[in-house]
């Protein structure tokens, strides 16, 4: 049997790309391309491979990279926004960045800040930087994230997206062991579509999600 999709549920899979560690398939109802569970690493090896990040607020080619996401999101924050960075990491860095831009910051990470009473608030904006190809669930994950958000808040997203076939059996992406869900820009407009919010691409692997005012 063909696994169900971790993003939407769906029984309609279909085998999609083989190499030499792993099988990836595509959901057709969605798009997500994702790594079975019988292909994906335990989390203690999960966490071997986390540990030897190592990002810091200190490093200014992080912070480069991270202001993709932190610019054209902090375009569109009121002063003194409450903020959520979701899988913070072993070195929090864009929650310092947006505490410097005058928001007040609450980080979670599975290993790293597990403390999950932050996952029990509303926030007017969460972030989750290089995070979502990372989850087993991400259906789950991206709906309990989209319901901490208060009316009008952002959801901003960094990761590197499908294209097509061809470039996916190539994709430098797909070597790390931990990654496991893969989102196209059709994948994200199915997303939003689902959790009733807009999307944009405001940047290269960037996407804001915007939870409609009531």
């Amino acid at each position: 049997m063909m696994p169900s999709c971790p993003l939407c549920a769906s029984a309609d899979t279909a085998f999609y790309h083989r190499d030499a560690r792993r099988e990836y398939h595509r959901c057709r109802c969605c798009t997500l391309v994702f790594v079975p569970p019988a292909f994906r690493l335990g989390l203690q090896a999960e966490r071997v491979v986390y540990d030897q990040h190592e990002n810091s607020p200190h490093d200014p080619g992080y912070r480069r990279f991270l202001s993709r996401l932190f610019e054209p999101l902090k375009a569109r924050l009121e002063p003194g926004a409450r903020g959520l960075d979701f899988g913070a990491g072993p070195g929090p860095t864009l929650s310092v960045m947006f505490e410097e831009a005058g928001h007040r910051m609450a980080i979670y990470d599975p290993f790293y800040a597990p403390d999950a009473s932050v996952l029990e608030q509303s926030y007017d904006f969460i972030t989750a930087t290089e995070v979502v190809e990372h989850l087993f669930a991400p259906g789950k994950e991206l709906a309990r994230l989209a319901s901490l958000l208060r009316p009008g808040g952002w959801l901003g997203l960094m990761t590197k997206r499908v294209t097509d076939h061809a470039t996916f059996t190539r994709w430098h992406y797909i070597l790390d062991p931990t990654h496991v869900s893969f989102f196209s820009e059709a994948t994200f407009r199915w997303l939003a579509d689902e959790l009733g919010m807009s999307v944009e691409f405001p940047a290269a692997d960037v996407v804001l999600l915007h939870k409609r005012p009531s």
